[in-house]
């Protein structure tokens, strides 16, 4: 049987700084939004800005260079795999929730042209 990978790729502007935990050891988490804008006309010619924001995890080193690396406001590309968790909330409501555990992290130049 053929093998498939989880994997998925962005590019897009952090919406935040990262959160960043740090566990006993060398551990740490770093934590940030991502927003992708994406722009149309509407059935009366008028243009669009719908944005989608994705949950970004980076782990130790990788969490260390978000650390160092990761300001509001910067444009990014990432490469990682869908992680999907279940919960039950306060209210005793089944919630689900999917982040990006990254494993490759480029930094965009933008320039106005």
């Amino acid at each position: 049987m053929k093998s498939f990978k989880n994997s998925v790729c962005l590019t897009g502007l952090a919406g935040a700084d990262p959160i960043v935990i740090n566990f006993a050891g060398e551990k740490k988490v770093a934590r940030v939004s991502l927003a992708i804008n994406e722009f149309y006309k509407n059935q009366s010619g008028e243009a669009v800005c719908q944005t989608q924001w994705f949950n970004l995890v980076f782990w130790n080193k990788k969490a260390e260079l978000a650390e160092l690396l990761i300001k509001k406001g910067i444009a990014l590309s990432i490469e990682g795999s869908l992680k999907v968790q279940s919960y039950t909330d306060k209210l005793g409501e089944q919630r689900s929730s999917t982040e990006i555990f990254v494993n490759h992290l480029e930094l965009v130049l933008q320039t106005d042209s």
